[in-house]
């Protein structure tokens, strides 16, 4: 998997930019390369570890453009990016006793509720709201179960930390963005690290791709901060029903199997 001809390794580059632009805004980054490692050979476990390797430096860039810009305190975020981290990491150990199965069923369901919600739920702004949950209590519940499932499963993760910023904690769309890079960024260390071990990442491969996907994010995230919720929730509401869609057709899903697709 080192030497990929090139016009495959440019396929690689290309959907790796993609996937920084629209991570850095709405999430579900994964949804465009990992199919794009599968496509061109890579055996599933590679391409997940390589897949978190490049996924750092997107997430990574997106969380800096959007420090830099004011959006979120990175030293008064030490405690939930470290929950979230360590609940990905847990997550990724305990993943082989977990029945994949459950998640496929849940996931696609799950999405599409999120997709619905943002879509139709009236004054989706970027002004912050009344919280339901102390800081103190989504930042010790929320944000490391996430950051498991994160670990676990990954798909949807930045979805599910949109939610619980607007819903619970009451942050506007721009500012539960930004926040969720940050966790994000954090559950993708402790993942990587996990394949790392495993020695099932491709570097060069990973490496190349994140230099993509750090510009994608640098991109996406400058324009998201530019039109906020204009953009931002149009876009999570696209990236929530194309990932829910994706997974229900895969030929062997449960919903699809009891369904008699």
């Amino acid at each position: 998997m080192h030497d990929l001809p090139l016009y495959l390794l440019v396929f690689l580059i290309m959907a790796a930019f993609a996937a920084g632009f629209v991570d850095s805004i709405a999430g579900g980054g994964g949804l465009i390369t990992i199919p794009a490692l599968l496509i061109v050979g890579f055996p599933p476990v590679a391409a997940l570890g390589t897949n978190k390797l490049q996924g750092l430096f997107g997430s990574g860039s997106a969380t800096l453009s959007y420090a830099r810009a004011g959006h979120v305190n990175l030293k008064s975020q030490w405690l939930p990016a470290l929950l979230a981290a360590l609940g990905s990491g847990v997550g990724a150990y305990v993943a082989a006793s977990v029945p994949g199965e459950y998640f496929r069923v849940a996931l696609p369901l799950l999405l599409i509720a999120i997709a619905l919600y943002f879509a139709f739920k009236p004054n989706m702004n970027d002004l912050d709201r009344t919280s339901r949950m102390t800081p103190l209590v989504f930042t010790l519940t929320f944000v490391p179960f996430i950051g498991a499932y994160d670990g676990i499963f990954g798909p949807g993760a930045g979805s599910f930390y949109m939610l619980g910023f607007v819903s619970l904690a009451g942050y506007g769309v721009l500012k539960a963005t930004a926040h969720t890079k940050l966790l994000n960024f954090s559950s993708n260390v402790a993942g990587f690290a996990v394949f790392a071990a495993a020695g099932v990442i491709a570097w060069k491969i990973g490496l190349i791709m994140g230099v993509a996907q750090f510009i994608g994010a640098q991109v996406g995230s400058r324009l998201a901060m530019k039109k906020g919720a204009g953009l931002i929730k149009p876009l999570l509401v696209i990236t929530c029903a194309a990932l829910a869609i994706r997974l229900l057709s895969e030929p062997d899903n449960p919903v699809r199997v009891w369904l008699g697709f």
